[in-house]
This record gives C-alpha cells, sequence and structure tokens, in this order.
C-alpha cells in the first residue's frame, strides 16, 4: 500500500534523546539506503492522533472500533496513556514538525486501528486486506495459549507477507505468555538499553527472539509534547517494526519469511550467551540486516513449521478460513509501564560491535542531562 503523499523537505535532525539514530547508525549509513518509502505500517492500538505536526501527512484512514471516537482511527482515544498509538506511530514515522520527533522509517506511512485490547482477530485481518507490509502491535492480552481464532489470524498474515510484530512483555516475574507474542508467525521482542544492557522489566519466554531499544525510550504523546522517560517493550516493537519497513522499502521483493531471517541471523548477541529467554537471538542491527550475507538455509524459528494445517500453541488446528470474533479481555501494556503487557517485534542495535557501547553512553548521558 503506498501513500499518495511525499515529504518534500529534507528530514531534520533527530531529537538529542533519540539516542537510538546514533546506535543504529541510521542517518549515515541507514538512511542513504532507505527511509521506508512505499510501506506501510499497521499500527493497532487506541488510534493514532494524525493531526499532530509531527504525524502529519503520513497517517492514512485506518478504521475504528467499537467506540473508537473516530471511525477511520486518525484520533487517539487513549487517555490513560495520553496517547499509546500516537507514540508508536511517531517512533516509527515521526516527521520532526512539531516537537522535533523523528521516526527512523520516515518516508514510510501509517495505518491506523483503534480497538479494544483482544479484538485482534479483526483488526490483523483488515490490516491484512489494506495491503499493509508489516503489523505492529504494541499491547497484549494475558493467556497461557494463543487462542485458535487469533492464530488464524496471524496465519492469514504469515500467508499473505505479512511480518506481524508483538512484544513480549513488561514483567520480569512472568513467562512471557502474552497474547499475540505468543503465537505461531509472530515476531516477538524484548528490550534493551543504551549499552546493550537487558531492560530489568522485560518478560521472559520461550517465543522471544530478539530485541530492541526499549529502556529510556521516549516519544510524543496525543498532546504533540515530548516525554524522554519512558521505557517498554511497546517501543521496542514499533522500532522494530520500524527496521522491518526500512528493510521491506529496500527490497520490495523481499519475502516477509526471508525479511525476519535476515534480522535473526545478523542480530548482535546480548544477555547469556546464545538464544535466551529475554533477548532471544540478541539485538537487531538494520545496518547489517540490509548488507550481510545471510544464507537461505539460516535458521527461522518464527517460520519454521507454520502454515495452513500446523498447530499454535494450543493445540489447535490452524484455519486460514476461519475468521471467530474477538478474544477475550486484555491488558493495557503501558508506554513505560512495568506492570502491562505489550507487543511489537524485532529488534535492531547497534551498526558496529565495537563503536556500541560508547555510541550508547553518549547518548544516555546527553538524555540525563
Amino acid at each position: 500500500m503506498a501513500s499518495n503523499v511525499t515529504p518534500a523537505f529534507a528530514m531534520p535532525n533527530p531529537r538529542a534523546e533519540e539516542w537510538w539514530f546514533d546506535a543504529w547508525e541510521i542517518p549515515g549509513k541507514v538512511w542513504p539506503m532507505t527511509r521506508g518509502a512505499g510501506v506501510t505500517v499497521a499500527v493497532i492500538d487506541r488510534g493514532v492522533q494524525a493531526a499532530l505536526p509531527d504525524l502529519r501527512g503520513v497517517v492514512l484512514p485506518g478504521k475504528g472500533y467499537g467506540d473508537a471516537s473516530s471511525k477511520d482511527g486518525r484520533v487517539d482515544d487513549d487517555a490513560k496513556l495520553n496517547g499509546h498509538g500516537t507514540a508508536m506511530a511517531a517512533l516509527i514515522a515521526g516527521q520532526g514538525l512539531g516537537s522535533g520527533m523523528v521516526g527512523i522509517a520516515p518516508e514510510s506511512r501509517i495505518l491506523p486501528i483503534s480497538a479494544d485490547l483482544g479484538n485482534y482477530e479483526d483488526t490483523i485481518h483488515f490490516a491484512v486486506d489494506r495491503g499493509v507490509k508489516v503489523i505492529d502491535i504494541s499491547q497484549g492480552g494475558p493467556g497461557a495459549y494463543c487462542p485458535s481464532g487469533i492464530e488464524n489470524a496471524v496465519t492469514y498474515a504469515v500467508h499473505h507477507d505479512v511480518v506481524v510484530v508483538a512484544s513480549a512483555g513488561n514483567d520480569p516475574l512472568e513467562e512471557s505468555t502474552n497474547t499475540p507474542a505468543n503465537c505461531k508467525g509472530v515476531l516477538a521482542v524484548g528490550a534493551v538499553g543504551a549499552h546493550l544492557d537487558v531492560w530489568s522489566k522485560t518478560s521472559p519466554g520461550d517465543n522471544v527472539m530478539l530485541a530492541a531499544p526499549g529502556d529510556m525510550v521516549g516519544s510524543i504523546g496525543r498532546d504533540g509534547v515530548f516525554n524522554a522517560d519512558n521505557s517498554g517493550t511497546s517501543q521496542a516493537a514499533a522500532l522494530a517494526a520500524g527496521v522491518v519497513a526500512l528493510m521491506r522499502s529496500r527490497f520490495p521483493h523481499m519475502s516477509a519469511r526471508e525479511v525476519v531471517q535476515r534480522l535473526l541471523a545478523t542480530a548482535k548477541d546480548v544477555g547469556p550467551k546464545g538464544w535466551d529467554k529475554r533477548t532471544g537471538y540478541g539485538a537487531i542491527i538494520p545496518y547489517k540486516a540490509l548488507t550481510a550475507d545471510v544464507s537461505k538455509t539460516a535458521p527461522n524459528p518464527v517460520y519454521d513449521n507454520h502454515g495452513s494445517g500446523g498447530r499454535g500453541r494450543s493445540g489447535q488446528a490452524v484455519s486460514e478460513a476461519k475468521r471467530p470474533g474477538s478474544a477475550g479481555e486484555s491488558r493495557d501494556s503501558g508506554i513505560g509501564g512495568s506492570g502491562g503487557l505489550v507487543i511489537a517485534v524485532v529488534v535492531v542495535l547497534v551498526g558496529g560491535l565495537g563503536v556500541a557501547g560508547a555510541v550508547f553512553a553518549r547518548r544516555r548521558m546527553v538524555r540525563k542531562g
């Protein structure tokens, strides 16, 4: 789904607090290759405040479900967190025209979907049918298994070449069994900080595959004001989705399966050696994901053994044709809350192995100063 709006200006510099730009070498190495043009990212949340200067012209008409105040999702109804969906959209495609908030894929477009937590079957189907290339779900609900209806919706996305990103959660004492992060075919991500340290509240789980910046990752709310003092796997997911947008713009003919495979193969190992429950295969490195030679036989557990007729963690058969109603009640994840759950997937970090710590540390000093 390409947008009919193209920025006619040079992108402003990211805010000093946006430390992940230097850490990922976005302006110097990534943006010369891709800024996300031609790719639409669906943000499933409580709407996006489309009229804000930082998002003007990049938020397409989407859909509002239930009690959403906007039929097309372009109003943020989240009063509790002052605009969670807006914050996620700005991390992906912010234009730097109001608060100065710049997204990592500023030429991508946002499809806002406003719905109560848990209505993932309908919202995922809607996003896929509108032609998006990546779905960001920076929220989630409790559940030991992925409900068959949501598994069906994820399978529908997988079969239509869409990457579904979901966050692991913000509870370090609880296994990450959040839905839809626990669904087969979803790329679930944990959070790390500026020194590649694991964020203390990221949820562990067998489903976690990658990690992305989530500690002290600020954004704007629905009032358009930037707040630097936020942490959570929500932000990690949104940034991961932004990286997917960059990749899909750079390689328009590369399948979703290959995109995820490249992210896994080029991730930087953090935390315990090898795969671990909190950071998966490590922190994504966007530049390497865009440029490295990756074997077509590289492991890809997110997609392995997935497909119509497969079985989700619930043990129920997956059928692409079924589209049940909404799932059970879900919990809010919060932009920076510690008790909520979130989803969003894919991680990205540091372009260079040797300079990572120094760059992250320098940015952290700017933030705290």
